[in-house]
């Protein structure tokens, strides 16, 4: 089953009712706790560079801002292609993303940009994330074998 938000827990307004939370059902992209905590951490990092010096803006807070982008963005776009290999794909992406934004968020704090406990709450957020993602990955993987036992599907290391 895929995770799915709380009633009252999200910052993002969906129209499902209990029935279909209770169901797991899933209509779109945004009923996704993952794309939903994604869309979280986006906000957590703009509002954590726009403290960042000015030098920063075009540098790392660019950077920053723009992996963050590109995790929950990753997610949506993934899950609206026709075929599931195409979401694994995107969904990697989203995974390489949060990789970028950790180890960005440990360079910000080596030059002093970010305290320590928001570093930690960072890359907390993040390695939740990811293990959503790869809970996500396994799952879609699975029902993709399930539908082609004959087909191996490329792993990230192959």
């Amino acid at each position: 089953m895929v995770p799915l938000r709380l009633p009252g827990a999200s910052h993002c307004s969906t129209s499902m009712s209990a029935s279909d939370r209770a169901s797991g059902l899933v209509r779109g992209y945004r009923d996704l706790l993952v794309w939903q905590d994604a869309m979280d951490l986006v906000v957590t990092v703009y509002r954590t560079t726009a403290t960042f010096p000015k030098e920063e803006r075009y540098a790392l807070v660019d950077q920053l801002r723009r992996a963050a982008v590109s995790v929950p963005s990753n997610i949506a776009e993934g899950h609206g292609r026709s075929r599931t290999g195409e979401y694994l794909r995107f969904l990697s992406v989203a995974v390489g993303s949060l990789m970028e934004i950790e180890t960005q968020v440990q360079i910000a704090t080596r030059l002093g940009y970010i305290p320590e406990e928001q570093q930690t709450r960072l890359l907390e957020s993040s390695a939740a994330l990811a293990r959503m993602l790869a809970g996500l990955i396994r799952a879609l993987r699975r029902r993709l074998a399930q539908r082609n036992p004959d087909s191996r599907l490329p792993t990230p290391d192959s």
